[in-house]
């Protein structure tokens, strides 16, 4: 244990439970059934409401080997590519071959998929896919129907929720043993403040950290409180230098901050065209694939081409699809264009990267647990070793089912006894200052500015010295005689989880100094297969320190030394 807590008031109530379920995406939510199912005792704590994570922004669909002539051999290998050399090939075998089941079990569970007219699951194709094996669901609401079948089901089961919650730390046992958590309960939740649901499994399912940027594709609540619990938990994260940023995001200006609007892949994987000003179509070869390559490198192909024509954004062009395709298959993506005054139908839609997925994040086995005995990991938090150095498009939701699925199966299997109430205790160490709220918006900036699209050396360095100015800024005022104490809440809270995941990031960042997958450095643009092959896997020390260490090969080592 690091010793390391967020300032926050000692939890005023508790509640006892065999599993605790931290988000509500389609990892949390799929993990709380199946261990329900297998009569666990299962709270699951949300953010904000069950539905308002990051799965129902998902637009594109979900990946997986449903088709004719389609196997989960070539999902292997498609993966494998976009990944760029760091994938785990037993995770992601393990993903290829019990995903397309783990989606019919999701379509038993209630979902409901579009479908051909012979009454197939009607499949499209987005980058980096050689076939057509993309699942989606009312045109582009994939992931708002997912969401729905799994938080009715929820319902259906009468699981014990927590809604409006913020989970704080970890709670720990006398031998350090995960505990359960301790969170703060807003104005419409069932309890009030900051309480504990007492545990002997934690499984974080928090979703991504999109907000450490300026510019996201991102809900609000993904401010990465998932990985900053972990790591003050003493958890290993690992391959945090892979940002993912979409290619095709809405365009409303140089100026925009917070969440953007998605134009999914599956806009490209039905034939629209990127090009810039003059029409010229740019990707063409750049790639054998040309707009349907792996993002990171329509990511970079778009940025190029905005810094060689001096441009702000580049353009969709998909006005060939004629009003009836938007209106049928692209609704949710249409109407988004059509509120901030541009018609897919008759104009190029303006578009440019932004950020939208963590391929990195608190580092597990097969089995989701993480390097702190009984808490695990599934979703865009953790690190399973599926994605590498980037994702394939439309893997996400299908790694959320997956290792959901072996998270539960596991603990069903362990059943660990509950510790007992007095035994679990929150970590013990002088708390972590707080931030004041306003810092957020100084550390988007810092982040976009230097650790963005594109990162060199000197970006990061002048990244890490600001982030370095505000941690240090914080500890100074808090122990300053007759400064202004920030007060605990989830504003606070919630900055200071971003700083914290920030200066993780840019650790791994100006570590790695290579360009490789979604990692893009300037000044180092070739991929170096003799040194880079390698996880940067990240910790902190009691002293706050981010601590890098690299991997020996490509693979990564056991979770635990008896593994």
């Amino acid at each position: 244990m690091t010793g390391i807590r967020l300032t926050a008031p000692a939890p005023g109530w508790a509640i006892d439970a065999d599993v605790v379920v931290v988000g509500s995406g389609v990892a949390g939510l799929t993990a709380a059934l199946r261990c329900a199912a297998a009569g666990l005792d299962t709270v699951v704590v949300t953010k904000a409401r069950l539905d308002d994570g990051s799965t129902r922004w998902a637009q594109g669909g979900i990946a997986a080997a449903l088709g004719e002539g389609d196997t989960p051999e070539q999902h292997l290998d498609d993966t494998l590519v976009a990944g760029a050399g760091l994938c785990d090939e037993e995770a992601v075998r393990t993903l290829v071959t019990e995903g397309p089941d783990a989606v019919r079990r999701l379509i038993t569970t209630g979902a409901h998929f579009d479908t051909t007219d012979s009454g197939d699951i009607a499949l499209t194709r987005e980058g980096g896919h050689h076939r057509r094996r993309i699942a989606h669901a009312g045109g582009d609401a994939t992931g708002a129907e997912i969401s729905r079948a799994l938080v009715e089901a929820v319902r259906e089961a009468a699981l014990h929720t927590i809604e409006n919650a913020l989970v704080l730390d970890l709670l720990t046992d006398a031998e350090g043993r995960t505990a359960g958590v301790s969170l703060h309960v807003m104005g419409e939740g069932q309890h009030d403040g900051v309480g504990a649901v007492r545990a002997p499994s934690v499984v974080l399912a928090t979703g991504g950290m999109g907000q450490v940027f300026s510019a996201t594709t991102n809900p609000s609540v993904s401010t990465g409180d998932g990985v900053a619990l972990a790591l003050r938990a003493g958890a290993e994260v690992s391959d945090l230098e892979f940002v993912q940023f979409h290619p095709t995001v809405l365009f409303l200006g140089p100026d925009s901050e917070g969440q953007q609007p998605l134009v999914s892949e599956a806009v490209r994987g039905e034939g629209a065209h990127l090009v810039d000003a003059d029409g010229v179509r740019f990707m063409l070869g750049q790639h054998e694939l040309a707009e349907l390559a792996p993002r990171d490198i329509v990511a970079k192909g778009i940025t190029r081409r905005m810094h060689e024509k001096g441009a702000e954004h580049m353009y969709l062009d998909a006005r060939h699809f004629g009003a009836a395709m938007w209106e049928q298959r692209f609704p949710t993506i249409l109407a988004a264009c059509r509120s901030h005054g541009i018609d897919p139908v008759t104009e190029p839609i303006p578009v440019a990267p932004a950020a939208h997925y963590a391929s990195g994040g608190v580092r597990t086995d097969l089995r989701g647990r993480t390097t702190v005995p009984g808490l695990y990991a599934c979703g865009e938090v953790a690190c399973t070793g599926v994605h590498g150095a980037n994702r394939l498009a439309s893997n996400s939701l299908l790694e959320g089912l997956v290792f959901a699925e072996r998270i539960a199966a596991d603990i069903a299997e362990v059943r660990p006894p509950r510790t007992e109430p007095g035994e679990a205790s929150r970590a013990a160490g002088d708390p972590v200052p707080l931030l004041a709220p306003e810092a957020r918006t100084a550390i988007q900036r810092t982040m976009t500015r230097g650790a963005g699209v594109l990162r060199s050396a000197g970006s990061l360095a002048a990244a890490a010295e600001e982030l370095e100015a505000l941690h240090r800024e914080a500890a100074a005022d808090a122990e300053a005689d007759g400064a202004k104490a920030v007060v605990p809440g989830v504003d606070a809270w919630e900055v200071t989880n971003l700083l914290l995941v920030s200066r993780v990031l840019v650790a791994a960042a100006r570590d790695r100094e290579e360009t490789r997958g979604c990692h893009w450095r300037e000044d180092r643009p070739d991929r170096d297969d003799a040194h880079g092959r390698r996880h940067l896997v990240v910790r902190i020390a009691p002293d706050r320190t981010p601590v890098v260490h690299r991997t020996e090969t490509a693979a990564f080592p056991p979770v635990r030394p008896s593994d």
